[in-house]
């Protein structure tokens, strides 16, 4: 059981397609099936049920994604200390890259255990959404970038690969009862206030079933769509983790029924052909803490139950 393949069986899992998960780590399908079918042999039982909206785990392989992601965290950690320790990384600057709704939980981790591990690494974040992330990367703005995936292919020099994905979830504020449930037909009835890129989200995939939103107005503030939400001035769709910090005494979280609408986050770095130490760090250390929180349920509606 390699390293590499724990990593192919996670981006599966995380992507919820073979497809979804080839696209998103630049390998065939075929080489990708092969891997998690040669990973199945290895430990002698099926990991994954394959359904025609892709896979589901079986509760062998729900018991190896648990112990893939601490293996997973630990191995970055490990390689993260070890170039921290040999003075490869040297006293450089990494800029980081992020989404607002990404920095403010992954960020601070990230941040902390770059000045224990890595304390010759000055790092800075920058933030801004996906388009902006790509285009500073590709002009060496930022070094590397947590983005969001969407429909349309990274057609630039840069390297992507699979954080996590999360769920989105309907988000009204306390005043206005709102089910635990709601069927992803029923959103035509909500007023939504929306940024463009997770309004382009999920659209994509409301269209394959024909159902619509209703936008009320679209925002490119995540901070202003939260405070409108909290004064009782509307509802959102967004991803489970940007309400994850307020009470339930001041907002209803809703699980989408008949449909995924999820987000996928990817770390991407410039395709260089050597990866400086110190990017490759940081980069290490972002899926260490993405694998922590992954843990916690901040990317899940089990993380509701916490509040």
């Amino acid at each position: 059981m390699e390293l590499r393949s724990l990593r192919y069986f996670l981006a599966v899992v995380d992507a919820g397609s073979f497809n979804a998960a080839s696209a998103a780590i630049s390998i065939s399908q075929p080489a990708l099936t092969r891997q998690i079918h040669d990973l199945e042999n290895d430990l002698g039982v099926t990991l994954l049920q394959r359904t025609s909206r892709g896979v589901r785990l079986t509760p062998p392989g729900a018991t190896l994604y648990l112990a893939a992601q601490k293996i997973i965290a630990e191995a970055n950690r490990a390689r993260a200390a070890l170039d921290g320790g040999r003075g490869a990384v040297g006293d450089v600057s990494v800029v980081l890259g992020a989404s607002p709704t990404v920095a403010r939980i992954i960020v601070p981790g990230v941040f902390s255990m770059c000045q224990r591990t890595v304390q010759s690494v000055r790092l800075s974040v920058r933030e801004a959404f996906t388009p902006s992330l790509l285009d500073w990367l590709v002009k060496g703005l930022v070094d590397v970038a947590i983005v969001t995936k969407t429909d349309v292919p990274i057609d630039l020099p840069v390297t992507v690969r699979p954080l996590l994905s999360e769920p989105f979830a309907l988000i009204c504020p306390k005043s206005q009862s709102a089910p635990p449930v709601v069927h992803v037909s029923d959103l035509r009835e909500v007023p939504l206030l929306m940024t463009v890129l997770h309004r382009r989200l999920v659209e994509t995939e409301m269209a394959h079933i024909g159902a619509k939103l209703n936008v009320q107005a679209e925002i490119d503030s995540v901070d202003t769509i939260r405070e409108l939400v909290l004064q009782g001035r509307g509802c959102t769709l967004m991803p489970i983790s940007v309400f994850y910090s307020q009470p339930d005494e001041l907002v209803t979280r809703s699980e989408i029924a008949g449909t995924q609408l999820q987000r996928q986050l990817l770390v991407v770095t410039r395709a260089e052909k050597e990866e400086s130490a110190a990017t490759f760090a940081v980069r290490d250390l972002i899926t260490a803490e993405s694998d922590r929180l992954l843990r916690s349920g901040i990317f899940s509606f089990r993380s509701t139950a916490t509040h």
